[in-house]
């Protein structure tokens, strides 16, 4: 990796160990590989093992290091394994999520439970695992959890999902008043939407719908790309952002301006 100017040494996690939730693809995946780019050692989890590998391989390919570690966010056991693995981590970026679409009168408990166990739990059990390892190595650091632009405005259908981000965003704020004290700071990305695998799940043609509303409803007239995002999870890891906890970044386009 080339050597860092003053301007962006900042930015330059050469010696840092990072753990990526999610890195199968999408934000995920754009992350890790931007981590990676940045110096950082990466380990990689998720649980779709085929993307998982594609997404070491890319970094691998890209001169960086990156170890795979086939997880589901829900088995504690096993994050828990990957952070002991891992060993002393200065990152975390917990992004492994899934969506879900039902109106409030058709949510079943069971719809509530699945999501809240996956978005809200697996964020919680992932930030759990790699802080308590982080403190008790005396490691300071940075812990980037993923929110989401559903939490600033109700949309028809997102129930447990924008419940699970908001509970989120409480978590990282929460989390950020505890872990301060030790030298780790935690803050939130909020995105808007963006071009992925999770937000294609309904075919090419809805999304191609939704798209050109969103372009519509922004000020930059486009949407999002992964890279967008992974950019913001960047400076949030690193010394850029060291005076920044308890924050919830929001890449949007300009779609939601909140207070």
């Amino acid at each position: 990796m080339p050597t860092p100017t003053p301007y962006d040494a900042p930015y330059d996690l050469t010696g840092r160990t990072a753990l990526v939730t999610g890195a199968a693809s999408g934000i995920g995946r754009a992350t890790a590989l931007l981590l990676a780019r940045a110096g950082a050692v990466v380990h990689c989890a998720d649980r779709d093992e085929t993307g998982l590998a594609e997404t070491a391989d890319l970094i691998v390919k890209g001169g960086g290091t990156a170890t795979a570690h086939p997880l589901d966010v829900t088995d504690r056991t096993a994050l828990r394994a990957a952070v002991a693995a891992a060993g002393p981590l200065d990152i975390t970026a917990a992004i492994a999520g899934v969506m879900h679409t039902s109106s409030v009168l058709e949510t079943t408990d069971e719809d509530l439970d699945r999501i809240l166990d996956i978005n809200f739990k697996g964020v919680l059990r992932t930030c759990q695992e790699a802080v308590g390892a982080m403190i008790a190595a005396g490691r300071p650091g940075s812990v980037v959890t993923m929110a989401s632009g559903a939490v600033d405005a109700a949309q028809p259908g997102l129930l447990c999902y924008s419940a699970a981000k908001a509970a989120v965003v409480q978590l990282t704020k929460t989390l950020a008043t505890e872990a301060g004290p030790h030298g780790i700071r935690v803050n939130a990305v909020a995105p808007g939407w963006i071009r992925t695998p999770m937000t294609g799940r309904h075919g090419a043609e809805v999304q191609q719908r939704t798209e050109e509303a969103m372009v519509r409803m922004s000020p930059l007239r486009r949407v999002g790309e992964p890279e967008d995002i992974a950019q913001a999870v960047l400076y949030l890891a690193c010394d850029a952002s060291s005076f920044m906890t308890g924050q919830i970044l929001r890449p949007n386009g300009g779609v939601s301006m909140p207070w």
